[in-house]
């Protein structure tokens, strides 16, 4: 249903049994899209006596939350923490070796980005000079 409402933009329970779901019971979509909306995933609008559906996250903000919650968990799960890191870079070497290197790319460039905030931090709030009238 988050396909369907991804390619329409948004979609009354209506539109999507017609569109994509008629396999589906009515009742079965229209449960389906309010736990959608309850875990915040979808917004909605009365419309008459309907809801019409958009989706609050595109696809890749969505796959970017659900990849970030599960390796959050991952790594909370590991008392040590390489082990999941070890693992993740098996899976990606066995996707694409030159994953490896992009990842690579992304930990250096995460590292300048916290050298120089560190680097902001400790030299403190910059405070103007006083007027000398």
């Amino acid at each position: 249903m988050l396909e369907a409402l991804w390619k329409r933009g948004n979609g009354t329970v209506r539109e999507l049994m017609d569109e994509c779901c008629h396999e589906l019971a009515y009742t079965t979509v229209m449960t389906t899209l309010d736990r959608l909306f309850k875990k915040n995933l979808l917004s909605r609008e009365g419309e008459g006596r309907a809801f019409r559906y958009s989706p609050r996250f595109s696809r890749e903000e969505l796959h970017r939350e659900a990849i970030g919650e599960a390796l959050r968990q991952l790594l909370s799960a590991s008392p040590a923490s390489s082990v999941p890191l070890s693992y993740f870079v098996e899976i990606v070497t066995e996707r694409d070796a030159q994953l490896l290197d992009r990842l690579q790319q992304v930990v250096e460039a995460k590292r300048l980005e916290l050298r120089a905030a560190e680097a902001d931090q400790s030299n403190g709030p910059s405070i103007p000079p006083e007027d000398k009238a």
